[in-house]
């Protein structure tokens, strides 16, 4: 038996990259999963692959800083599949700037995506965990359910060019550690992985000029420079290589698993060795 088997699963900005490769893994492990991303397109397909593969999913479009998001980010998965058991917080991007260069909206979205968005989905959630809680307490069963934010090594020790990024980051695990003893009477594990260096499109080598991404109508310059990714593989990441959307997902589904009950309050690093 697969050991997600009839949980439900909500990972915003599950369209691409990360976000994509967890949905598909919680899916692969039983999983009915709720997929989200800005664009509809990717949300679908991501939707589709689950299906054609044999398992659930549905999507909620857009984007997780909007007002009202959060509440229907939750009742898609109560509506649509009764519940709500694992909560990844994986939607955002990088807006990169030497601090003098930065403007207010640079600092504001960083904030919005990686920090207020999270915050306002598990607090639309808390309604329906608290009732579920105590509905089980007083059958005598004990239930866990599981959040899982997503971090970054930058969030950890910082990184030049990103102090909107590193900020927004590092306050996600204070959030963490928060929720963790807010909700432990619930049987909530509240836990966080922090990223290294993975490949996705907003690590992509620049090697034919600027990488562009388009954002609620901003363009947003992303990819890093050959030289410079290789040598963080050769001198900073004792694995010697980035890592695969893939293998970030099976991070994040160790904290989804059984085996993580008794863990709450930490956050891991997924880095390859990658120190900070």
């Amino acid at each position: 038996m697969r050991k997600l088997e009839g949980k439900v699963a909500l990972v915003s900005g599950s369209g691409r990259g990360i976000g994509r490769a967890i949905a598909l893994k919680l899916a692969g492990e039983g999983a009915r999963v709720v997929i989200n991303d800005l664009d509809p397109e990717p949300a679908r397909e991501t939707v589709g692959e689950i299906r054609t593969s044999g398992g659930e999913a549905v999507s909620c479009e857009g984007s997780v800083t909007a007002e009202g998001f959060a509440d229907r980010f939750v009742n898609t998965a109560i509506e649509s599949f009764g519940g709500i058991d694992i909560i990844v917080n994986t939607a955002g991007y990088t807006w990169d700037n030497v601090i003098q260069k930065m403007t207010d909206d640079q600092w504001q979205a960083m904030l919005d995506v990686h920090l207020t968005a999270p915050f306002r989905i598990l607090r639309a959630a808390a309604g329906f965990i608290r009732a579920a809680a105590r509905k089980e307490a007083q059958e005598g069963r004990e239930v866990f359910r599981k959040v899982v934010n997503i971090s970054s090594v930058a969030g950890l020790g910082g990184n030049a060019g990103q102090v909107n990024y590193s900020a927004a980051k590092a306050g996600l695990s204070g959030l963490t550690q928060s929720l963790c003893k807010e909700w432990g009477r619930y049987k909530v594990n509240v836990n966080c992985v922090a990223f290294g260096l993975i490949q996705t499109r907003l690590t992509q080598p620049l090697t034919g000029g600027e990488a562009r991404i388009q954002v609620e109508g901003r363009e947003i310059n992303v990819g890093i420079q050959p030289a410079f990714l290789k040598a963080m593989e050769e001198q900073l990441i004792p694995l010697g290589r980035a890592g695969t959307p893939g293998e970030a997902a099976d991070a994040v589904y160790l904290f989804c698993s059984p085996e993580s009950n008794y863990i709450s309050g930490q956050t891991v690093v997924c880095g390859g060795g990658l120190k900070w």
